[in-house]
């Protein structure tokens, strides 16, 4: 019996010890396929991060290809592709001579050129001068001095009107390039370029625009010289995106230019009537805001637009007040005076309510106003 039961325990014994290597074997074998698994795994993860790097290096090499293209030939194209579009405009004056830029543009299927008003102003004998060197007698369709733009009507034959696109001004940010051609010192189809380096600026004409601002306008690093105005200023797809117009005596790289979006507004009512009259008209003076002058006043901001006068019997006569500040318009806040005449030139037409955020002495008061429409341009 006790034989026997030393039999059983030894049985016993190895039975576990099997047992024991059996699950050792076992792991062991479901280890090693698991390893093969992830070690297959981690290959196939490698070989997807190789596609992968081979993608991006060739979407790398193809905008790497597309910014040489822009940089080396898209200007001599977009040239090419605008150089017959662009004219001489040349005019007498009592004083002499008067020479200008301008760009062909097709409204409702009728060729017309645009140029800006300071370059037909009382001229007489106004030509228009094609690229392939021939000219033709103009007269002006229409003009806007508060906007310094003129529509031309050209005496010549449709195959020497070559159209450009205009776009929106809209999209345009500070920083993205720009394109110039026009005829600076009578250099006729002159190239510069340059970037956006401010929007929203306002331009003070006494002698053309009675005093009033011109509004919304582009400024930018294109370098823009006498004969430029009226040129178009290009995006960098070549479309239409301003009219140049200005530049600031003695300054380096600081030119102006009308927006798209006023030609887009105006050239209906330009063509068809010889002038816009739907500039708002708010019948107020002032002066932009600052540290010291709200220091000065004891005003609460240093920002916004002080009301200096209130022309009588204008729309906002018993409304404003004299020291009254300005800082929105529509809840679009307004910093300065470039910002109160871009608004009302973008955004306003007379007749409508406009709610002006104004700060009064020591309170900020909502006033309304229902704009009027500015007095008839100088002639």
């Amino acid at each position: 019996m006790h034989k026997a039961n030393g039999y059983v325990k030894a049985s016993a014994s190895l039975l576990a010890l099997l047992f024991a290597a059996g699950l050792l074997v076992g792991g062991l074998l479901s280890f090693y396929i698991t390893f093969q698994e992830m070690t297959n795994l981690s290959n196939e993860v490698a070989s997807l991060q190789s596609q992968v790097s081979e993608l991006r290096g060739t979407q790398n090499l193809t905008y790497q290809n597309i910014a040489i293209y822009q940089n080396a030939t898209a200007l001599a194209d977009i040239y090419v592709g605008v150089r017959d579009s662009v004219v001489l405009v040349q005019g007498t004056t009592s004083d002499g001579g008067v020479q200008g830029s301008g760009f062909v543009y097709a409204f409702s299927n009728r060729n017309v050129v645009i140029t800006n008003y300071h370059v037909v102003h009382e001229t007489s004998g106004l030509s228009v001068t094609f690229s392939n060197g021939n000219g033709y007698s103009a007269t002006a369709l229409g003009t806007d001095s508060y906007a310094d733009l003129a529509v031309l009507s050209v005496d010549a034959p449709a195959s020497e009107f070559k159209p450009v696109e205009i776009v929106s001004s809209s999209t345009l940010r500070v920083g993205d390039p720009v394109i110039a051609i026009g005829n600076p010192y009578g250099l006729v189809g002159s190239l510069t370029t340059g970037v956006v380096s401010a929007l929203g600026r306002t331009l003070t004409e006494e002698e053309y625009a009675g005093g009033f601002a011109i509004a919304n306008i582009i400024q930018t690093s294109a370098p823009i010289n006498p004969g430029n105005s009226g040129g178009p200023l290009l995006n960098a797809i070549g479309k239409v995106v301003g009219v140049t117009t200005a530049i600031v005596s003695d300054s380096q790289g600081l030119g102006f230019a009308i927006p798209s979006n006023t030609i887009l507004r105006e050239i209906s009512a330009l063509i068809t009537t010889g002038t816009y009259r739907d500039h708002s008209y708010l019948g107020v003076s002032g002066q932009d805001m600052s540290y010291d002058i709200a220091q000065q006043i004891d005003a609460s901001v240093t920002y916004g637009w002080r009301i200096a006068s209130v022309t009588a019997g204008g729309p906002s006569d018993g409304r404003l007040r004299v020291n009254d500040i300005i800082i929105a318009m529509n809840e679009t806040l307004i910093r300065n005076n470039d910002d109160l005449a871009s608004y009302l030139a973008e955004k306003t037409l007379p007749g409508q309510l406009l709610i002006l955020t104004v700060v009064r002495g020591g309170s900020t008061i909502d006033v309304n106003v229902i704009l009027g429409r500015r007095p008839a341009q100088p002639t």
